[in-house]
């Protein structure tokens, strides 16, 4: 989860970084298909090999996972190794559970979306029901293929591209005791001279273990600063005593005021992909010395000892952008009260809705629902003044593994008295896979001393938005573009 309402008590948090990473694991998507119109403009390929037609698909939405120390469990960007896995291949993407891609298409669309036709997977099908044939790499594409015959894969691992610096994190140890673990690190930055962040990116090291990552940038300026802003340090935290550890983190200037923080700089959930605004939307400027702290660096319950060592990307603009982003955050930690209250009993499934009224006219560019491990299915749409609907997102099977932040291909705009209503439903049985409990029990998204949780096996309702003032044009805002 992403702390923001509860660390800086703000209902609206300007932020300046556009946010990101990358996924794990396994994956449930949305039961809904490509769109007829796409359907239509394609033919399966009866009689596939793997030069010619298998490995444009395995690049176009595979390899960024599949590929040589990628995120996934094994790699296919070799015939050798694509073959070994066919059956499976052709298993999951019939099913749709690959590639991943949770939200409903039929619903609303984003930048990235990693969608395969009919016609590809049928392709696919063919290629394994007629024996896998490699065919002629005489016929092979530059475009997919080194000349080692393997397939191309990027020697960085970005969801952005490649990133202009690479922050590492101080190695954490894990134990495997089965408890849920929380960190705070504070790590120092030098730049040859000032300059301006586009975007940030957590990639994580153990990426069966993170949870969740909020990163905020610690800025010294004026000649201002604490004589310990240049250690590197980790501190195990109780979530809750954020005073406290940021005293032990040496985070406060010598006098024990409060340097100033960009907030929300960097942040990380299961299966977030990256995304970088338009030139003149989010970044922020920074001088050539300051610091990177992970507030909330959670790691779920581990049941053996381990490491962790994640890194931050971080890529570089020429100049300052003119259009700052900010956040609304509805349900826990945020605006709008979750009706009914976030009580899930055992063995029941149940719903619930939360709604805020903006004030003033806005422009939405991305969007991040966040439920945890009970989590069955998400839907948030917009209701404008005049009584037309903006269809926001739809999650029909939800899973945690997979929570991206999704960027529209056109920015989204609100007029002033929209509601946004987010409506979820978690499912507390023995038939949720995920459950936590086995048998199951009530599950809230508070701690039995009343505070909020961010425990994996307690609950969360968020849905954060990302926008900008609404300006005039921005019905026409390309966020694809560079």
């Amino acid at each position: 989860m992403r702390l923001l309402v509860a660390i800086l008590n703000k209902r609206l948090i300007p932020i300046w970084v556009s946010v990101v990473v990358v996924g794990l694991s396994q994956c449930v998507p949305g039961e809904t298909n490509v769109s007829k119109l796409e359907e239509l403009a394609q033919e399966p390929i009866e009689n596939p090999t793997f030069v010619e037609h298998i490995a444009p698909i395995l690049s176009k939405h595979c390899l960024g996972c599949h590929r040589p120390q990628g995120i996934a469990p094994f790699s296919l960007n070799s015939y050798a190794l694509a073959r070994k896995k066919a059956k499976t291949i052709a298993k999951v993407t019939a099913a749709r559970i690959m590639p991943p891609w949770p939200a409903d298409p039929n619903y609303s669309h984003f930048i990235g979306e990693n969608l395969l036709s009919n016609a590809e997977i049928k392709t696919i099908q063919n290629w394994v029901i007629n024996g896998t044939q490699e065919g002629s790499y005489a016929k092979k594409s530059s475009a997919f293929f080194a000349e080692n015959n393997q397939l191309q894969v990027a020697a960085y691992k970005s969801a952005i591209g490649k990133p202009d610096l690479v922050i590492s994190i101080a190695p954490i140890a894990i134990k495997g005791d089965g408890i849920d673990r929380f960190y705070l690190t504070k790590t120092h930055i030098k730049l040859p001279e000032n300059a301006v962040i586009a975007a940030m990116e957590f990639v994580p090291g153990n990426k069966d273990l993170v949870h969740h990552a909020n990163g905020h940038l610690i800025l010294y300026p004026n000649g201002k600063k604490s004589s310990k802003h240049l250690e590197n340090k980790t501190v195990n935290i109780t979530p809750g005593q954020y005073a406290e550890d940021f005293k032990q983190l040496g985070l406060l200037n010598d006098d024990n005021s409060i340097p100033e923080r960009i907030h929300s700089a960097v942040n990380y959930l299961p299966g977030v992909v990256g995304v970088r605004y338009p030139n003149d939307i989010g970044g922020i400027a920074v001088p050539k010395e300051f610091s990177l702290a992970l507030v909330d660096l959670h790691f779920g319950p581990s049941d053996r000892n381990t490491t962790d060592s994640s890194v931050v990307n971080v890529f570089f603009r020429k100049s300052k952008p003119s259009r700052p982003t900010y956040e609304i955050n509805l349900g826990t930690d945020g605006v709008g009260k979750i009706t009914p209250p976030l009580v899930i009993p055992p063995n029941q499934i149940t719903q619930h809705s939360v709604s805020y009224t903006i004030e003033k006219p806005i422009t939405i560019l991305t969007i991040n629902p966040h439920l945890h491990l009970l989590g069955k299915s998400f839907t948030a749409f917009a209701l404008k003044p005049n009584g037309d609907t903006v269809q926001l997102i739809s999650i029909p099977k939800w899973n945690f593994r997979w929570q991206y932040f999704y960027t529209f291909k056109t920015a989204q705009v609100l007029p002033a008295g929209s509601t946004i209503t987010a409506i979820a439903k978690f499912d507390n049985t023995n038939n949720n896979p995920f459950n936590p409990n086995k048998p199951p029990k009530q599950v809230s998204e508070r701690w039995e001393d009343g505070g909020n949780s961010m425990r994996a096996s307690d609950e969360m309702f968020q849905f954060i938005i990302t926008y900008i003032p609404y300006q005039k044009g921005d019905e026409a805002l390309n966020l694809e573009s560079k």
